[in-house]
């Protein structure tokens, strides 16, 4: 098995909303799932694991976990899925194809993906890709502008275009942002997706903390470059450090 989800907590849930933010433009993917995890006290469920992943494990609040993790919500009915680190290309299909095998174990009623639109000049716009009509009508009377024509590109786009395939609802919610790291766009797309799925979320953390997010994540980012560079070293010289 290229990809396998593990869930080691139980959690009741109804027909779940899957949220998933896997790195990409801006880092906003990675930024909303995790501060939306967090700042709704969702409980670790679960990890992604892949022999095609880093070997890597982070470690947060003094507890070694996956850099892939799974999160849940009784009270707001959410599974929110986010990594750590660039999902490698070799493995992107795969990856897309066992969240969607997931989301419909789940009895889930849509698949969200959160991420970022790269442009010089950012305008607080959001944007949209929708696997079905239905899900179409639902982002356009939000004010979502929905894409006409284009690519896209990484877990999000391969997830998408499976979703549109087997006809799930899903959809891609985008926002622009000229940063390699975006908390402020990050915390506009938050917003946009709790006014979709009609929950709430404090997102004033995230703008008014933007820098300290930022030095963060890109911490954290750095961390497990550093470490899977580190490793690839030592399997070509294990006299290496």
């Amino acid at each position: 098995m290229l990809v396998e989800i593990r869930e080691f907590e139980k959690v009741k849930l109804n027909k779940p909303v899957v949220i998933e933010g896997f790195p990409g433009v801006g880092m906003v993917g990675t930024i909303s799932a995790s501060y939306l995890a967090e700042k709704l006290k969702m409980k670790m469920i679960g990890s992604i694991c892949s022999s095609h992943f880093p070997p890597i494990s982070a470690i947060h609040d003094a507890r070694p976990v996956y850099p892939a993790r799974i999160y849940a919500s009784e009270e707001y009915d959410l599974i929110v899925l986010f990594a750590e680190f660039v999902i490698p290309a070799s493995i992107v299909f795969s990856l897309s194809n066992a969240i969607l095998d997931y989301a419909k174990k789940k009895n889930a009623s849509a698949i969200y993906s959160l991420a970022g639109i790269a442009t010089p000049q950012p305008e607080e716009k959001y944007y949209g890709i929708a696997s079905t009509p239905k899900v179409a009508d639902i982002l356009a009377k939000n004010g979502v502008e929905l894409i006409k024509e284009g690519a896209t590109q990484g877990v999000s786009g391969v997830l998408i275009a499976e979703c549109a395939a087997r006809k799930f609802p899903a959809a891609n919610l985008m926002v622009q942002t000229a940063a390699p790291l975006d908390p402020k766009a990050s915390a506009r797309l938050l917003d946009k997706l709790a006014s979709l799925l009609k929950f709430k979320v404090d997102t004033v953390e995230l703008t008014k903390q933007g820098e300290k997010v930022e030095e963060k994540m890109k911490e954290a980012m750095e961390k497990m470059q550093s470490l899977h560079a580190d490793y690839q070293k030592m399997e070509t010289n294990p006299m290496y450090g």
